[in-house]
């Protein structure tokens, strides 16, 4: 059971590593349709679902939250807990892959349950409360084994639940073992783009980055440059192109040169920025340094021990309050640039910020620190699924 994309994601990785070991793994996502499950041939419950414009309401503006409570997703929310409450009761064990939402359902099906507590880190506030009744669920002998996100969170809970709590990495981070089309290989360092996956939020996140863009300093003194914007497929062509022509920037189809090139590009004087829908992995794999603004999608380039460079945004998700809370939960991998979301003293921070990010070497060595303490090996959902079937055996 999980509530959000990230953690549909890891829950559904999970549930792949399970069925690779012998046993039969059912998914019910408490938000969203469950796409990631889908994706990898876990079948979910057959439960009516909704998609709700910012998958949570945590760190979000006061425009997201209340459009979420007008969408229903409080009502939604409760409706489907009860109902996942009482259809994990005919099975052997339940998984609860998220916060205090899934872990309450778990305890209330009355199964044997574990808990992978993805929403939670000590890193956000040095000691970590779990809002009630979480804590006390924890406690309870139904729930076998109880793993973390991250290293800090494990010695923290560990102390505060009086119980043992296990970092075997996070499952999400499967997303991107491999890249399955690598991008074509530059003698240049290549900026990948992350504006995010909901819409319209990533139109106006891809359009601030653009802006940003046109405030790096020209050819030669900037030095060769490649750019890569990671779009999802809701994206449509005309859209995207309206967007950016309102900057200057024209779209040009061009015949890809190698196997994994990109077929279109946005053009504004000598800089390019290659589109690639669908292909995350691989504009992750193929970037030097990513400029996000985006959730999960950020946790994982961090993973990667890829440099980050934030740019806030006006929300409904990305807003300064959760990019804020995103630098303290995945440290010094991370900057942000001066200045209000969507201001030209933003663009120019944040262009000045990507040069000197690129020539650092010190770098490579704080994103690798990074990646193994606060985001951990690949391998969680295989290390996971074999603990819970261990316990179960």
């Amino acid at each position: 059971m999980s509530n959000g994309h990230g953690e549909d994601l890891s829950g559904a990785h999970l549930g792949q590593a399970l069925v690779r070991l012998g046993g039969h793994a059912v998914g019910f996502p408490l938000v969203g349709h469950g796409e990631a499950y889908k994706q990898l041939g876990i079948p979910t419950q057959p439960v009516t679902t909704h998609s709700f414009p910012t998958h949570g309401m945590g760190y979000q503006s006061l425009g997201g939250v209340l459009q979420e409570l007008r969408n229903g997703q409080t009502i939604d929310g409760l409706r489907r807990s009860i109902t996942a409450a009482q259809i994990a009761r005919h099975h052997d064990a339940v998984v609860a892959v998220g916060d205090v939402v899934p872990v309450v359902v778990a305890h209330l099906s009355r199964r044997t349950a574990f808990c992978y507590l993805m929403a939670y880190s000590s890193y956000y506030e040095g000691r970590l409360t779990l809002p009630w009744p979480c804590a006390q669920s924890l406690r309870s002998e139904r729930f076998l084994h109880v793993f973390s996100r991250d290293r800090l969170t494990t010695a923290d809970l560990s102390t505060r639940l009086g119980r043992r709590v296990e970092f075997l990495g996070n499952p999400f981070l499967d997303a991107v073992g491999v890249s399955a089309t690598p991008l074509p290989s530059l003698s240049h360092p290549r900026v990948g783009l992350l504006p995010g996956s909901r819409l319209p939020e990533a139109l106006n996140n891809l359009a601030l980055m653009l802006a940003m863009l046109l405030q790096l300093p020209q050819h030669p003194d900037r030095g060769p440059l490649g750019l890569a914007a990671a779009l999802v497929k809701d994206i449509k062509l005309d859209h995207l192109a309206a967007v950016a022509a309102q900057q200057g920037w024209r779209l040009q189809r061009h015949r890809p040169r190698c196997p994994g090139a990109a077929a279109l590009e946005l053009v504004h004087g000598d800089l390019g920025v290659e589109l690639y829908w669908g292909r995350f992995a691989d504009v992750l794999h193929g970037s030097q340094l990513l400029v996000a603004m985006a959730g999960t999608a950020t946790e994982l380039a961090v993973g990667l021990e890829k440099p980050i460079l934030q740019m806030p945004g006006t929300g409904p998700q990305f807003t300064p309050q959760f990019a804020e809370a995103q630098r303290r939960l995945l440290g010094p991998a991370v900057c942000c640039g001066a200045g209000p979301p969507g201001s030209v003293a933003n663009a120019r921070d944040t262009a000045r910020l990507l040069m000197v990010l690129l020539r650092d070497g010190d770098v490579p060595t704080i994103c690798l620190r990074t990646a193994h303490e606060r985001i951990g090996r690949y391998g969680g959902s295989q290390a996971m699924a074999q603990t819970i079937l261990g316990s179960l055996n």
